[in-house]
């Protein structure tokens, strides 16, 4: 028959006890002496104090602790939308439609700063685009501000630019002239004119009275114009043209020819 051995209370130097008797016997065996040394080394290091940190250690644990607490309090970064959620896109892709519409009205200085703005845009793809559009506003505009020999060959410039409908340009040429030479009535005719072709009946008789005040032979040439039509009807226009005979005297005398 075996008989099977076991520990008394787990310690290797207690021996072992015969299984089914209730004798104790000490059965040494060749190992016990190395259990033995094994055991109570493990019962020191458990028993032994956990070890101090030197001070510097414990500055430097200290030190990672407070970048770890700091990176945790740390608001999360922005997130960044997509390209075409980004509301500097939309206003950069709106002024870039704006630009080719100016473009198109030949109105070539709005279409340049609606161009410029897309540049500082988000989009790199909008903004090389739009600099051939640049180019092309910066060429329209080096063309319009073309030295003139005398006031006559501008006006006949302005008066081209204002037959291919590009009106605001034309506005700009005769309110500069008129700055540089108000006596000369062909200006103010021409800004009648362009006034009464955008519908603006008030600076019309204005400028018209003004034109034909410096050389009343405009008031002939403003009744067969046909830039004039649109205001036929207006009594004030009517007036103008045919006023009185005491009148047109008076005005003929006024003008700086009458004198």
């Amino acid at each position: 028959m075996r008989l099977l051995s076991t520990r008394v209370d787990g310690n290797p130097a207690s021996g072992y006890k015969v299984r089914g008797s209730s004798n104790f016997h000490s059965l040494p065996t060749p190992a016990l002496g190395s259990l033995t040394r094994r055991y109570n080394l493990m019962k020191k290091k458990a028993a032994a104090k956990p070890k101090r940190l030197s001070a510097k250690s414990k500055k430097k644990q200290d030190v990672t602790l407070r970048g770890v607490k700091a990176v945790a309090a740390a608001p999360p970064a922005p997130k960044k939308l997509p390209l075409a959620e980004d509301p500097r896109f939309t206003q950069a892709v709106q002024n870039y439609e704006l630009g080719l519409r100016l473009m198109q009205e030949r109105k070539f200085e709005r279409a340049k700063s609606a161009f410029l703005k897309v540049v500082s845009g988000p989009s790199k793809e909008l903004a090389d685009r739009v600099r051939v559009h640049l180019n092309a506003c910066t060429a329209a505009l080096a063309r319009s501000s073309t030295t003139f020999k005398t006031p006559e060959e501008h006006y006949d410039y302005v008066v081209s630019v204002m037959n291919s409908g590009d009106y605001d340009s034309a506005r700009e040429h005769l309110e500069r002239m008129i700055k540089q030479y108000p006596k000369a009535d062909y200006i103010w005719y021409g800004l009648a004119v362009l006034d009464a072709l955008q519908g603006r009946s008030m600076d019309a008789l204005k400028h018209l009275d003004d034109a034909i005040r410096l050389n009343p032979a405009n008031r002939i040439q403003a009744r067969n114009d046909s830039d004039f039509q649109n205001m036929l009807d207006d009594p004030r226009f009517t007036e103008l043209l045919y006023p009185e005979p005491g009148e047109a005297d008076a005005a003929r005398s006024a003008s700086p020819k009458g004198r």
